[in-house]
């Protein structure tokens, strides 16, 4: 493939990885307004259409690793900027890659942020679950001798 062929091949991926993290990013904020709302319908139907936009993610990746390794490049960072050396010396692609890396990272945030709620979610609910069970909800703790409070034999002191 020629410099100019390999350049158009990487910026058509690159186009397609901003359009994809651009609607990655909407959809985590649709799925943090789920949550919040505890809306499972909506839940469920951003989980499904999470999974088909990280499978689109994923191949979008492995053919941009595949472009590098055709020309002998590692398909890492390293590797994308040497690809881009060659066949983008004038730099054209530089805005788009940047953009698609500060996306990026915004999403792993955002998806950061949307599994804390899940997992207070999930917590609050093993909690009423235990209460159902009649589970005790308190913590384990030790006494000043390491023994477990609540195991020693307690004593009325006092009436009122």
């Amino acid at each position: 493939m020629d410099r100019g062929a390999s350049r158009e091949c990487l910026a058509s991926l690159l186009s397609e990885e901003a359009e994809q993290l651009r609607g990655f990013e909407a959809l985590l904020e649709q799925e943090h307004q789920a949550l919040r709302a505890k809306d499972m319908a909506r839940i469920d139907s951003t989980a499904r259409l999470r999974q088909d936009r990280l499978g689109t993610l994923a191949r979008i990746e492995s053919q941009r690793r595949s472009l590098c390794t055709m020309h002998g490049h590692s398909g890492d960072k390293v590797g994308l900027e040497a690809l881009m050396g060659w066949c983008d010396p004038e730099g054209s692609l530089l805005a788009v890659v940047r953009t698609c890396a500060e996306r990026a990272t915004r999403c792993r945030d955002l998806n950061d942020r949307n599994g804390t709620l899940v997992a207070a979610l999930l917590k609050h609910v093993e909690r009423r679950l235990s209460g159902l069970r009649g589970e005790s909800n308190i913590s384990v703790i030790y006494g000043p001798q390491g023994s477990v409070a609540g195991s020693q034999v307690k004593r009325v002191l006092g009436a009122a």
